[in-house]
Protein backbone atom coordinates (compact mmCIF):
# COMPACT_ATOMS: atom_id res chain seq x y z
CA UNK A 1 0.00 0.00 0.00
CA UNK A 2 1.45 3.18 -1.16
CA UNK A 3 2.01 6.35 1.71
CA UNK A 4 -0.72 8.76 2.49
CA UNK A 5 -0.44 11.48 4.34
CA UNK A 6 -1.65 10.67 7.68
CA UNK A 7 -3.65 13.48 8.06
CA UNK A 8 -5.66 12.72 4.85
CA UNK A 9 -5.58 9.23 5.89
CA UNK A 10 -7.33 10.41 9.19
CA UNK A 11 -10.38 12.24 7.25
CA UNK A 12 -10.86 9.20 5.47
CA UNK A 13 -11.27 7.12 7.95
CA UNK A 14 -13.74 9.71 9.65
CA UNK A 15 -15.77 9.53 6.64
CA UNK A 16 -15.76 5.36 6.90
CA UNK A 17 -16.65 5.79 10.67
CA UNK A 18 -19.22 8.11 10.04
CA UNK A 19 -20.82 6.85 6.96
CA UNK A 20 -21.09 3.36 8.53
CA UNK A 21 -22.76 4.84 11.62
CA UNK A 22 -25.42 6.92 9.78
CA UNK A 23 -26.00 4.84 7.33
CA UNK A 24 -27.03 2.01 9.74
CA UNK A 25 -24.98 -0.40 7.75
CA UNK A 26 -23.46 -3.66 9.20
CA UNK A 27 -20.60 -3.76 7.54
CA UNK A 28 -18.42 -1.43 4.65
CA UNK A 29 -14.91 -1.84 3.23
CA UNK A 30 -13.44 0.83 0.95
CA UNK A 31 -10.40 1.91 -0.72
CA UNK A 32 -8.51 4.57 -2.54
CA UNK A 33 -6.62 3.32 -5.37
CA UNK A 34 -4.39 5.56 -7.46
CA UNK A 35 -3.10 3.91 -11.33
CA UNK A 36 -4.14 0.87 -9.60
CA UNK A 37 -2.28 1.00 -6.48
CA UNK A 38 -3.80 1.21 -3.05
CA UNK A 39 -3.54 4.01 -1.75
CA UNK A 40 -5.52 3.66 1.74
CA UNK A 41 -8.66 1.12 2.29
CA UNK A 42 -10.30 0.65 5.61
CA UNK A 43 -12.70 -1.82 7.25
CA UNK A 44 -15.21 -0.56 9.87
CA UNK A 45 -18.38 -3.09 11.14
CA UNK A 46 -19.50 -6.30 12.15
CA UNK A 47 -20.47 -8.89 9.33
CA UNK A 48 -23.70 -9.85 10.92
CA UNK A 49 -24.31 -5.88 12.47
CA UNK A 50 -23.81 -7.93 15.77
CA UNK A 51 -21.42 -6.20 18.66
CA UNK A 52 -19.60 -9.23 19.08
CA UNK A 53 -19.77 -10.35 15.75
CA UNK A 54 -17.13 -11.04 12.92
CA UNK A 55 -15.25 -7.79 11.75
CA UNK A 56 -15.29 -7.40 7.88
CA UNK A 57 -11.80 -6.79 6.78
CA UNK A 58 -10.24 -5.71 3.40
CA UNK A 59 -10.01 -9.11 2.02
CA UNK A 60 -13.85 -9.92 2.72
CA UNK A 61 -16.20 -10.64 -0.72
CA UNK A 62 -19.22 -8.99 -1.44
CA UNK A 63 -21.58 -8.82 -4.10
CA UNK A 64 -20.85 -5.86 -6.68
CA UNK A 65 -23.79 -6.13 -8.58
CA UNK A 66 -24.44 -4.03 -11.37
CA UNK A 67 -20.47 -3.52 -11.58
CA UNK A 68 -20.62 -6.87 -13.13
CA UNK A 69 -21.60 -5.42 -16.50
CA UNK A 70 -18.77 -3.55 -17.02
CA UNK A 71 -16.73 -6.82 -16.84
CA UNK A 72 -19.86 -7.73 -19.72
CA UNK A 73 -18.92 -4.71 -21.65
CA UNK A 74 -14.91 -5.01 -21.87
CA UNK A 75 -15.63 -8.67 -23.26
CA UNK A 76 -17.31 -7.41 -25.74
CA UNK A 77 -15.94 -4.80 -26.96
CA UNK A 78 -12.51 -7.15 -26.94
CA UNK A 79 -14.41 -9.06 -29.85
CA UNK A 80 -15.07 -6.14 -31.48
CA UNK A 81 -11.20 -5.33 -31.66
CA UNK A 82 -10.69 -8.89 -32.93
CA UNK A 83 -12.99 -7.86 -35.44
CA UNK A 84 -15.88 -10.84 -34.41
CA UNK A 85 -18.70 -7.85 -34.49
CA UNK A 86 -18.99 -4.47 -34.82
CA UNK A 87 -20.89 -1.41 -32.66
CA UNK A 88 -23.15 -0.46 -35.30
CA UNK A 89 -24.29 -4.16 -36.20
CA UNK A 90 -27.67 -5.64 -35.01
CA UNK A 91 -28.10 -8.10 -32.86
CA UNK A 92 -29.94 -10.21 -35.15
CA UNK A 93 -26.77 -10.45 -37.37
CA UNK A 94 -24.89 -12.70 -34.01
CA UNK A 95 -27.82 -13.94 -31.70
CA UNK A 96 -31.20 -15.11 -32.95
CA UNK A 97 -34.47 -15.79 -30.89
CA UNK A 98 -34.71 -12.85 -28.73
CA UNK A 99 -36.67 -10.41 -30.29
CA UNK A 100 -34.44 -7.28 -30.32
CA UNK A 101 -32.65 -8.01 -33.60
CA UNK A 102 -33.21 -4.68 -34.76
CA UNK A 103 -30.71 -3.19 -31.61
CA UNK A 104 -27.18 -2.63 -32.21
CA UNK A 105 -24.15 -3.14 -30.15
CA UNK A 106 -23.60 0.27 -29.13
CA UNK A 107 -27.16 1.01 -28.06
CA UNK A 108 -27.16 -2.04 -25.94
CA UNK A 109 -23.75 -1.20 -24.23
CA UNK A 110 -25.27 2.16 -23.92
CA UNK A 111 -28.82 1.34 -22.28
CA UNK A 112 -30.14 2.65 -25.23
CA UNK A 113 -31.50 0.13 -26.88
CA UNK A 114 -35.37 0.31 -25.63
CA UNK A 115 -34.92 -3.30 -24.02
CA UNK A 116 -37.47 -3.34 -20.52
CA UNK A 117 -35.37 -2.74 -17.69
CA UNK A 118 -36.24 -6.37 -15.72
CA UNK A 119 -37.29 -9.66 -17.66
CA UNK A 120 -41.36 -10.77 -17.56
CA UNK A 121 -41.10 -13.15 -15.31
CA UNK A 122 -40.48 -13.32 -11.18
CA UNK A 123 -38.25 -10.40 -9.78
CA UNK A 124 -35.04 -11.99 -10.77
CA UNK A 125 -32.82 -9.96 -8.29
CA UNK A 126 -35.13 -12.63 -5.44
CA UNK A 127 -35.92 -15.65 -7.40
CA UNK A 128 -34.09 -18.64 -8.58
CA UNK A 129 -32.22 -18.10 -11.75
CA UNK A 130 -33.21 -19.45 -15.00
CA UNK A 131 -30.77 -20.87 -18.16
CA UNK A 132 -31.07 -19.06 -21.20
CA UNK A 133 -33.41 -20.94 -22.94
CA UNK A 134 -35.98 -20.38 -20.16
CA UNK A 135 -35.07 -16.48 -20.19
CA UNK A 136 -35.71 -16.52 -23.95
CA UNK A 137 -39.58 -16.95 -23.18
CA UNK A 138 -39.69 -14.00 -20.16
CA UNK A 139 -38.75 -11.19 -22.60
CA UNK A 140 -41.07 -8.55 -22.71
CA UNK A 141 -41.70 -6.28 -25.79
CA UNK A 142 -39.33 -3.13 -26.32
CA UNK A 143 -40.68 0.04 -24.28
CA UNK A 144 -38.55 2.15 -26.59
CA UNK A 145 -37.75 2.69 -30.21
CA UNK A 146 -33.86 1.45 -30.23
CA UNK A 147 -32.26 4.88 -30.41
CA UNK A 148 -34.55 6.93 -28.75
CA UNK A 149 -33.50 7.26 -25.31
CA UNK A 150 -31.78 6.06 -22.50
CA UNK A 151 -33.24 3.52 -20.77
CA UNK A 152 -31.48 1.57 -18.22
CA UNK A 153 -31.90 -2.22 -19.01
CA UNK A 154 -30.59 -5.28 -16.56
CA UNK A 155 -31.77 -7.32 -19.65
CA UNK A 156 -30.13 -5.93 -21.95
CA UNK A 157 -26.98 -7.07 -20.09
CA UNK A 158 -28.35 -10.49 -20.06
CA UNK A 159 -28.59 -10.27 -23.97
CA UNK A 160 -25.18 -9.17 -23.96
CA UNK A 161 -23.70 -12.29 -22.08
CA UNK A 162 -25.52 -14.80 -24.38
CA UNK A 163 -23.55 -12.71 -26.83
CA UNK A 164 -20.70 -13.17 -25.95
CA UNK A 165 -20.96 -16.97 -25.15
CA UNK A 166 -22.33 -17.71 -28.70
CA UNK A 167 -19.43 -16.01 -30.25
CA UNK A 168 -16.47 -17.23 -27.93
CA UNK A 169 -18.15 -21.07 -27.67
CA UNK A 170 -17.87 -20.66 -24.03
CA UNK A 171 -19.65 -19.50 -20.65
CA UNK A 172 -19.84 -16.40 -19.70
CA UNK A 173 -18.38 -16.74 -16.56
CA UNK A 174 -15.53 -18.47 -18.23
CA UNK A 175 -14.93 -16.17 -20.78
CA UNK A 176 -14.96 -13.25 -17.33
CA UNK A 177 -12.63 -15.70 -15.68
CA UNK A 178 -10.34 -16.60 -18.16
CA UNK A 179 -9.99 -13.45 -20.43
CA UNK A 180 -10.00 -10.99 -17.46
CA UNK A 181 -9.74 -12.00 -14.00
CA UNK A 182 -6.74 -14.24 -14.40
CA UNK A 183 -4.56 -11.55 -16.68
CA UNK A 184 -5.14 -9.22 -14.13
CA UNK A 185 -4.46 -11.13 -10.97
CA UNK A 186 -7.69 -10.69 -9.41
CA UNK A 187 -7.51 -13.73 -7.35
CA UNK A 188 -10.53 -12.81 -4.94
CA UNK A 189 -12.90 -11.73 -7.60
CA UNK A 190 -15.96 -14.88 -8.42
CA UNK A 191 -18.80 -15.91 -9.72
CA UNK A 192 -20.30 -17.11 -6.41
CA UNK A 193 -19.10 -16.01 -2.41
CA UNK A 194 -15.93 -17.83 -1.45
CA UNK A 195 -14.68 -17.64 2.24
CA UNK A 196 -14.37 -14.51 3.69
CA UNK A 197 -17.49 -13.29 2.66
CA UNK A 198 -20.41 -11.18 3.89
CA UNK A 199 -24.00 -12.24 4.20
CA UNK A 200 -26.71 -9.84 2.44
CA UNK A 201 -29.07 -7.90 4.89
CA UNK A 202 -31.78 -5.48 5.04
CA UNK A 203 -31.86 -2.88 7.75
CA UNK A 204 -35.24 -2.72 9.14
CA UNK A 205 -36.09 1.11 8.84
CA UNK A 206 -37.38 2.51 12.36
CA UNK A 207 -36.07 -0.57 13.92
CA UNK A 208 -32.34 -1.86 14.87
CA UNK A 209 -33.59 -4.89 13.25
CA UNK A 210 -31.81 -7.14 10.29
CA UNK A 211 -33.42 -9.53 7.79
CA UNK A 212 -31.00 -11.40 5.96
CA UNK A 213 -31.75 -11.32 2.22
CA UNK A 214 -31.58 -14.24 -0.70
CA UNK A 215 -28.01 -14.55 -2.85
CA UNK A 216 -29.26 -16.97 -5.46
CA UNK A 217 -27.65 -17.85 -8.61
CA UNK A 218 -28.91 -15.62 -11.23
CA UNK A 219 -27.66 -18.05 -14.49
CA UNK A 220 -28.81 -16.39 -17.67
CA UNK A 221 -28.61 -13.11 -15.76
CA UNK A 222 -25.40 -13.64 -14.49
CA UNK A 223 -23.82 -10.81 -16.74
CA UNK A 224 -25.87 -7.94 -15.14
CA UNK A 225 -25.18 -8.71 -11.58
CA UNK A 226 -23.30 -11.83 -10.79
CA UNK A 227 -19.92 -11.24 -9.83
CA UNK A 228 -18.33 -11.21 -5.87
CA UNK A 229 -15.24 -9.11 -5.53
CA UNK A 230 -12.96 -6.94 -2.95
CA UNK A 231 -11.85 -4.02 -2.62
CA UNK A 232 -8.01 -4.89 -3.58
CA UNK A 233 -9.44 -6.96 -6.39
CA UNK A 234 -11.52 -3.82 -7.80
CA UNK A 235 -8.28 -1.58 -7.18
CA UNK A 236 -6.52 -3.70 -9.75
CA UNK A 237 -9.99 -2.98 -11.89
CA UNK A 238 -9.95 0.89 -11.78
CA UNK A 239 -6.17 0.64 -12.91
CA UNK A 240 -6.96 -1.23 -15.74
CA UNK A 241 -9.62 1.74 -16.40
CA UNK A 242 -7.10 4.80 -15.50
CA UNK A 243 -4.43 3.30 -17.19
CA UNK A 244 -6.62 4.98 -20.47
CA UNK A 245 -7.92 7.62 -18.38
CA UNK A 246 -8.75 10.62 -21.53
CA UNK A 247 -6.80 13.36 -19.62
CA UNK A 248 -3.71 11.38 -20.23
CA UNK A 249 -1.46 10.71 -22.70
CA UNK A 250 -2.22 7.23 -24.44
CA UNK A 251 1.56 6.18 -23.38
CA UNK A 252 1.46 7.34 -19.36
CA UNK A 253 -0.41 3.51 -18.52
CA UNK A 254 -1.29 0.04 -19.37
CA UNK A 255 -4.67 -2.15 -19.52
CA UNK A 256 -3.18 -5.55 -18.75
CA UNK A 257 -3.25 -5.97 -22.37
CA UNK A 258 -6.87 -6.34 -22.37
CA UNK A 259 -8.10 -3.37 -24.81
CA UNK A 260 -6.06 -0.61 -26.47
CA UNK A 261 -6.17 2.54 -24.22
CA UNK A 262 -7.89 4.05 -26.95
CA UNK A 263 -10.78 1.05 -27.04
CA UNK A 264 -10.82 1.76 -23.23
CA UNK A 265 -11.37 6.03 -23.73
CA UNK A 266 -14.26 4.85 -26.55
CA UNK A 267 -15.62 3.19 -23.92
CA UNK A 268 -15.87 6.02 -21.31
CA UNK A 269 -17.04 8.61 -24.03
CA UNK A 270 -20.41 9.38 -23.60
CA UNK A 271 -23.22 7.76 -25.80
CA UNK A 272 -26.42 8.93 -24.31
CA UNK A 273 -27.65 11.60 -21.83
CA UNK A 274 -29.40 10.00 -18.83
CA UNK A 275 -32.27 12.37 -18.41
CA UNK A 276 -33.98 12.28 -15.30
CA UNK A 277 -36.87 15.00 -14.29
CA UNK A 278 -35.94 17.86 -12.75
CA UNK A 279 -32.13 17.04 -12.10
CA UNK A 280 -28.59 18.66 -14.07
CA UNK A 281 -27.45 16.77 -16.99
CA UNK A 282 -24.26 15.53 -15.19
CA UNK A 283 -24.93 11.58 -15.99
CA UNK A 284 -24.21 9.63 -19.10
CA UNK A 285 -23.77 6.39 -20.64
CA UNK A 286 -20.64 5.17 -22.57
CA UNK A 287 -20.33 1.82 -23.48
CA UNK A 288 -20.48 -0.18 -20.50
CA UNK A 289 -19.54 2.74 -18.00
CA UNK A 290 -21.88 4.78 -16.17
CA UNK A 291 -20.48 8.47 -16.15
CA UNK A 292 -20.50 11.60 -14.39
CA UNK A 293 -19.71 15.13 -14.87
CA UNK A 294 -19.39 17.33 -11.89
CA UNK A 295 -18.04 20.55 -12.20
CA UNK A 296 -15.85 20.00 -15.33
CA UNK A 297 -14.36 16.71 -13.12
CA UNK A 298 -15.17 13.72 -15.02
CA UNK A 299 -15.79 9.85 -13.51
CA UNK A 300 -16.45 6.48 -15.07
CA UNK A 301 -17.15 3.71 -13.03
CA UNK A 302 -20.64 2.02 -12.32
CA UNK A 303 -22.67 1.07 -8.96
CA UNK A 304 -24.00 -1.78 -8.16
CA UNK A 305 -26.84 -3.61 -5.81
CA UNK A 306 -28.04 -6.65 -5.13
CA UNK A 307 -30.50 -7.63 -2.30
CA UNK A 308 -28.32 -7.13 1.04
CA UNK A 309 -25.23 -5.22 -1.04
CA UNK A 310 -24.63 -2.20 -2.23
CA UNK A 311 -21.53 -1.62 -4.03
CA UNK A 312 -20.09 1.72 -5.94
CA UNK A 313 -16.91 2.13 -8.16
CA UNK A 314 -15.49 5.53 -10.06
CA UNK A 315 -12.19 6.69 -11.26
CA UNK A 316 -11.41 10.29 -11.88
CA UNK A 317 -10.48 10.18 -15.83
CA UNK A 318 -8.53 13.01 -15.81
CA UNK A 319 -6.06 11.84 -12.75
CA UNK A 320 -6.54 7.67 -12.87
CA UNK A 321 -7.37 7.64 -9.07
CA UNK A 322 -9.84 5.41 -7.92
CA UNK A 323 -12.44 4.27 -5.07
CA UNK A 324 -14.49 1.25 -4.11
CA UNK A 325 -17.03 0.95 -1.13
CA UNK A 326 -18.86 -2.37 -0.72
CA UNK A 327 -21.36 -3.07 1.77
CA UNK A 328 -23.86 -5.63 3.02
CA UNK A 329 -26.92 -3.69 3.40
CA UNK A 330 -30.05 -3.40 0.92
CA UNK A 331 -30.21 0.55 0.78
CA UNK A 332 -28.13 2.99 2.98
CA UNK A 333 -24.93 4.28 1.61
CA UNK A 334 -25.16 7.40 -0.60
CA UNK A 335 -22.31 8.81 -2.89
CA UNK A 336 -19.53 7.25 -0.96
CA UNK A 337 -17.29 6.64 -3.91
CA UNK A 338 -17.55 10.06 -5.06
CA UNK A 339 -17.04 11.36 -1.27
CA UNK A 340 -13.79 9.59 -0.57
CA UNK A 341 -12.85 10.26 -4.10
CA UNK A 342 -13.36 14.27 -3.88
CA UNK A 343 -11.53 14.60 -0.56
CA UNK A 344 -8.03 12.66 -1.93
CA UNK A 345 -8.87 14.49 -5.30
CA UNK A 346 -8.61 18.15 -3.52
CA UNK A 347 -6.04 17.45 -0.86
CA UNK A 348 -3.68 14.96 -2.75
CA UNK A 349 -2.27 16.24 -5.53
CA UNK A 350 -1.10 14.02 -8.32
CA UNK A 351 2.41 13.20 -8.26
CA UNK A 352 4.54 15.87 -10.88
CA UNK A 353 6.32 13.47 -13.10
CA UNK A 354 9.76 14.48 -13.98
CA UNK A 355 10.65 16.10 -17.34
CA UNK A 356 12.99 15.01 -19.66
CA UNK A 357 14.48 15.89 -23.07
CA UNK A 358 12.74 13.82 -26.28
CA UNK A 359 14.25 14.05 -29.68
CA UNK A 360 10.96 14.21 -31.55
CA UNK A 361 10.31 12.08 -34.89
CA UNK A 362 11.58 14.33 -37.95
CA UNK A 363 7.84 15.28 -38.48
CA UNK A 364 6.86 16.25 -35.32
CA UNK A 365 9.80 18.75 -35.60
CA UNK A 366 8.64 20.17 -38.63
CA UNK A 367 5.17 20.30 -37.15
CA UNK A 368 6.02 22.59 -34.37
CA UNK A 369 5.14 26.06 -33.92
CA UNK A 370 3.06 28.62 -34.92
CA UNK A 371 -0.06 28.09 -36.96
CA UNK A 372 -2.37 30.34 -38.31
CA UNK A 373 -5.66 29.46 -38.44
CA UNK A 374 -7.21 32.67 -40.42
CA UNK A 375 -5.70 35.73 -38.67
CA UNK A 376 -5.57 33.90 -35.11
CA UNK A 377 -2.19 32.47 -33.83
CA UNK A 378 -2.34 28.68 -32.45
CA UNK A 379 0.93 27.21 -31.12
CA UNK A 380 1.45 23.54 -31.95
CA UNK A 381 3.65 21.83 -29.85
CA UNK A 382 4.93 18.31 -29.11
CA UNK A 383 4.17 16.54 -25.69
CA UNK A 384 4.56 13.02 -24.84
CA UNK A 385 3.82 11.67 -28.47
CA UNK A 386 0.60 14.13 -28.82
CA UNK A 387 0.64 16.85 -31.01
CA UNK A 388 -1.19 19.43 -28.97
CA UNK A 389 -2.79 22.62 -30.94
CA UNK A 390 -3.45 25.91 -28.90
CA UNK A 391 -4.98 26.93 -25.68
CA UNK A 392 -7.04 24.51 -23.65
CA UNK A 393 -10.12 26.71 -23.68
CA UNK A 394 -9.44 27.60 -27.09
CA UNK A 395 -12.98 26.88 -29.81
CA UNK A 396 -9.94 25.36 -32.03
CA UNK A 397 -7.72 23.84 -29.61
CA UNK A 398 -7.33 20.47 -29.66
CA UNK A 399 -4.59 17.24 -29.38
CA UNK A 400 -4.11 14.67 -31.72
CA UNK A 401 -2.56 11.40 -31.56
CA UNK A 402 -0.48 9.08 -34.35
CA UNK A 403 -2.91 6.25 -35.21
CA UNK A 404 -0.82 2.62 -36.02
CA UNK A 405 -1.51 3.67 -39.95
CA UNK A 406 0.34 6.91 -39.30
CA UNK A 407 -2.41 9.36 -39.61
CA UNK A 408 -3.08 12.42 -36.69
CA UNK A 409 -6.53 11.95 -35.71
CA UNK A 410 -8.49 14.16 -33.09
CA UNK A 411 -8.86 13.28 -29.45
CA UNK A 412 -11.22 16.05 -28.20
CA UNK A 413 -12.85 19.48 -28.92
CA UNK A 414 -13.81 20.50 -32.08
CA UNK A 415 -11.49 18.35 -34.22
CA UNK A 416 -12.34 15.20 -32.25
CA UNK A 417 -12.34 12.05 -34.95
CA UNK A 418 -10.79 14.64 -37.55
CA UNK A 419 -7.56 13.52 -39.16
CA UNK A 420 -4.23 16.65 -39.17
CA UNK A 421 -2.74 16.14 -42.29
CA UNK A 422 0.31 18.05 -43.03
CA UNK A 423 0.04 19.34 -46.91
CA UNK A 424 3.62 19.57 -48.44
CA UNK A 425 5.13 21.27 -51.56
CA UNK A 426 6.85 20.30 -54.86
CA UNK A 427 9.82 20.54 -52.50
CA UNK A 428 8.57 18.37 -49.84
CA UNK A 429 8.33 20.99 -47.26
CA UNK A 430 4.74 21.53 -44.82
CA UNK A 431 2.88 24.37 -47.01
CA UNK A 432 -0.15 23.93 -44.68
CA UNK A 433 -1.82 22.09 -42.61
CA UNK A 434 -5.68 20.85 -43.19
CA UNK A 435 -7.73 19.69 -40.53
CA UNK A 436 -11.17 19.05 -41.62
CA UNK A 437 -10.94 21.24 -44.67
CA UNK A 438 -9.79 23.56 -42.78
CA UNK A 439 -6.61 25.49 -43.71
CA UNK A 440 -3.77 26.25 -41.42
CA UNK A 441 -0.73 28.59 -42.40
CA UNK A 442 2.39 29.61 -41.16
CA UNK A 443 1.69 33.23 -42.29
CA UNK A 444 -1.80 34.73 -41.58
CA UNK A 445 -4.15 34.77 -44.91
CA UNK A 446 -1.07 33.15 -46.52
CA UNK A 447 -0.45 35.14 -49.81
CA UNK A 448 1.11 31.59 -50.95
CA UNK A 449 -1.91 29.41 -49.78
CA UNK A 450 -5.43 29.01 -51.76
CA UNK A 451 -7.32 28.58 -48.82
CA UNK A 452 -7.50 31.05 -47.26
CA UNK A 453 -4.83 33.10 -48.98
CA UNK A 454 -5.27 34.36 -52.25
CA UNK A 455 -7.93 36.82 -52.00
CA UNK A 456 -7.30 40.07 -54.18
CA UNK A 457 -5.96 42.85 -52.87
CA UNK A 458 -4.61 41.06 -49.35
CA UNK A 459 -3.55 43.04 -46.71
CA UNK A 460 -3.88 46.55 -46.91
Amino acid sequence: MTDLDPKLASQLEFLLAAGQRDTRTPSVVVAVAERGEVLWSGARGRLDGRTDGPATTVDTQYRIGSITKTFTAVLVMRLRDAGRLGLEDRLGDHLSGTGYEKATIAQLLSHSAGLPAETSGPWWERTAGVPWQELLSLMGPNVFAPGQRHHYSNLGYAVLGALVAQLTGRAWWDVVRDDLLVPLGMTRTSYGPTSPSAPGWAVHPELDLLHPEPTHDAQAMAPAGQLWSTVQDLSRWAGFLAAASVGRPASSGHTGGLLSPETVREMCAPRVVVDDPGQPWAAAHGLGWQLLNLEGRRYAGHGGSMPGFLAQFWVELDGGRGAVVLSNSTSGLGPAAITLLDTVVRERPLPILEWTATAPAQEEAELAGTWFWGPRPHVLRVRDGELLLGEQGDSRAARFTRTADGRWIGLDGYFAGEELRAVRDVDGVVSHLDIASFRWTRLPYDPAGDIPGGVEGGWR
